[in-house]
């Protein structure tokens, strides 16, 4: 049981903690209540101290945009009146002009008027002597016809015709006189643009060749290759579509076939044959179908590197094969696929020279003998053979027509054709392209000499640049100028006729006239 005055000291003292603690928190609350005033003035008056910048700020903006405005007004104002000033300028100098030119008409008005006037007097001056003139001509008119017996018509007649005789002869001297003037110009210009193409394009003037000779290390091995009872020589020959010539001639075995592709791939095949040593029908099919291969890729990529010496893309394939098949062939000990080369070369640059299309040129020229690779196959000249081959290919008209006219057997419809059988003369006529010995060098030429001199009234004929051309002297007491014509022609005719002979002969008749006096 607590002491009573304990218990009331607990509950004073619990009284007493109570009060005191809600002093203590009024206090705080008050004293917060006291500072969060105290922040909401401070924050009050700082807001209205940035209301106040704020408005000062706003002010002023507003003045600076007012005077800008007011500027640019002004500014807009001047740029107006300087405008107006202008235009009133403008509007002054063009009524003075409309003032001078109007006087201007005036004066020129005027001045016509005096020059009708004038006009008008000469005319009536003119008229007075033009009727005296015709009183006179009619007089002197009858005064001819009277002496000469001729009426009017007649004489007019007789003037007119030999009016038209001088006039003719005229024509003709002056006509002459050009057409020589023009082929001189063009005979040094063509010179000069061949002599300028054949310079740039420098290329190997020997020319390859072909060869159908195998040699063989003995003469042993002669009868290896007949095999028993000739089983090896007829299985390689059916294998090959060639003949094989073996003969007395020691350690020689020659392969002969009008094909050279076909002759080619027997000559390769023949000596893989005898290099292995191994000789039979199986071995032979075997050889041959792998030459076959390799000659036929060999083919394509000798086409293809003429393409890209060339640099005409986009070829179809059979054409490409087509072209290197050419490397196979020669034209008078001259290696075909060179030569076409050669005179794709020679017509790109003749075609920039004279403002045609270089690339069609080439085009033209590197495929002008295409039909070389077909025309043992095929019936016609290759002319006709390459061009339907490129036809069929979609090949251009230019190139179509090129290699069908580039002997002169057509009528030249694109003048790239000309270009290649001028590149085509050039490249088989230049020193060195076409090999040939002295002896038949020098037979070729009395030839020549010989069916000229075999004509009436021919007194001398030299050959010049190498059979290419022929400069003939006839007699100018036994012939006029048409028979020299003829006799010209019949000795192109007896060339085409009697010779076979690359390219063209250039056929030259000279007749002149001498006279000579010794003054004493």
């Amino acid at each position: 049981m607590l002491d009573p005055l304990t218990l009331i000291t607990a509950v004073i003292a619990t009284v007493f903690g109570s009060l005191l603690t809600l002093g203590i928190q009024k206090w705080v609350q008050t004293t917060k209540r006291r500072d969060a005033e105290s922040e909401g003035e401070r924050i009050l008056t700082l807001a209205r101290g940035e209301v106040a910048n704020l408005k000062d700020r706003a002010a002023l903006e507003a003045k600076e945009a007012a005077m800008m405005i007011k500027s640019q007004a002004e500014k807009e104002i001047s740029e107006a009146r300087e405008n107006l000033r202008n235009d009133k300028r403008k509007l002054q100098q063009k009524h003075e002009q409309l003032v001078a030119h109007e006087e201007s008409l005036r004066k020129q008005a005027r001045g016509l008027e005096n020059t009708q006037q004038r006009l008008t007097a000469q005319l009536e001056t003119v008229g007075k002597q033009r009727l005296q003139l015709e009183s006179a001509a009619k007089e002197q008119v009858a005064a001819l016809q009277e002496v000469s017996g001729l009426t009017r018509e007649e004489a007019v007649s007789r003037l007119m015709e030999n009016l038209q005789q001088e006039l003719e002869q005229e024509v003709g001297t002056i006509v002459l006189r050009h057409e020589r003037r023009v082929t001189e110009i063009a005979d040094s210009k063509a010179r000069e643009i061949l002599l300028t193409a054949l310079q740039r394009y420098a290329s190997a003037h020997t020319a390859e060749s072909t060869t159908s000779t195998v040699d063989i290390p003995t003469d042993d091995m002669k009868g290896r290759i007949i095999g028993r009872e000739g089983r090896n020589i007829r299985s390689f020959e059916k294998a090959t579509g060639v003949d094989v010539i073996i003969d007395d001639t020691p350690g020689v075995v020659i392969v002969s076939g009008f094909d050279p592709v076909r002759r080619e791939i027997g000559r390769m095949s023949l000596n893989k044959l005898i290099a292995d040593g191994r000789i039979h029908p199986s071995r032979i099919e075997e050889v041959v179908e792998a030459t076959q291969k390799e000659i036929d890729a060999f083919i394509v990529t000798k086409g293809q590197e003429a393409i890209e010496e060339v640099n005409i893309p986009g070829l179809p394939p059979k054409v490409v094969q087509m072209l290197g098949r050419l490397h196979f062939r020669t034209s008078y000990s001259q290696n075909v696929l060179r030569h076409s080369v050669e005179v794709a070369f020679i017509s790109g640059m003749l075609a920039e020279m004279i403002g045609l299309d270089g690339d069609l040129a080439r085009h033209c020229g590197l495929l002008h003998d295409i039909g070389k690779a077909a025309d043992h196959e095929l019936e016609g000249g290759h002319p006709k053979i390459g061009a339907d081959l490129l036809k069929r290919h979609n090949q251009p008209p230019e190139v179509v027509h090129a290699a069908f006219g580039h002997h002169d057997e057509i009528i030249t419809e694109y003048p790239y054709t000309m270009l290649v059988a001028t590149a085509d003369a050039c490249s088989a006529s230049r020193p060195g392209a076409r090999r040939e010995s002295l002896e038949r060098y020098v037979k070729r030429m009395e030839e020549l000499e010989s069916i000229a001199t075999g004509f009436a009234g021919v007194q001398q004929a030299f050959a010049i640049q190498a059979g290419r051309e022929l400069r003939v002297i006839v007699s100018a007491q036994q012939t006029d100028d048409a028979k020299a014509a003829v006799i010209c022609r019949n000795i192109a005719k007896a060339f085409e006729q009697q010779l076979t002979f690359p390219g063209e002969i250039k056929v030259t008749v000279v007749r002149e006239s001498r006279f000579t006096e010794v003054a004493h």
